[in-house]
């Protein structure tokens, strides 16, 4: 007994008498998409980092934003310094930062320093001194995140 049944219940049509409007999205090319781009940056992320090894002294301040304009001064523990992944030879400092200042319309740049822990306070000090008549008034220093106070 079919009298429940009409005879459009199977089917919807438009007005046209054509289909009805698909109503799903395909995200099978958004996947794809998405897929590359992580393995894009799986892959670059490691490639971003300074090269030189160093080993910071930690602290529990909070990181800085990253400014366009940016150079890092690396001293090892050895006394060793390289500008960015240049290394430097003694007294070269000025003439390199003079250079990296030109190439930035004039202005200076943004100093990053990163030193190493085991390197006297007085070194350290004489470099930031040096920095500082390069026309650098801006210096950041750059720690490892520590987990406990002092």
């Amino acid at each position: 007994m079919a009298g429940g049944l009409s005879s459009s219940s199977g089917r919807r049509r438009s007005r046209r008498g054509g289909r009805a409007p698909m109503a799903e999205i395909n995200v099978t090319p958004l996947v794809d998409v998405m897929l590359v781009l992580l393995a894009i940056f799986m892959v670059t992320a490691p490639l971003l980092a300074a090269g030189v090894k160093v080993d910071l002294p930690e602290s529990r301040a909070e990181a800085l934003p990253q400014p366009a304009q940016q150079v890092t001064l690396s001293m090892t523990g050895d006394g060793r310094m390289w500008l960015d992944a240049d290394e430097l030879s003694p007294g070269e400092l000025p003439d390199r930062l003079a250079q990296a200042a030109a190439a930035n319309g004039g202005k200076p740049p943004q100093l990053t320093l990163r030193a190493d822990r085991g390197l006297p306070y007085g070194t350290v000090m004489t470099v930031m001194g040096e920095i500082n008549r390069a026309g650098i008034q801006s210096i950041a220093l750059v720690t490892d995140s520590s987990v406990s106070a002092p």
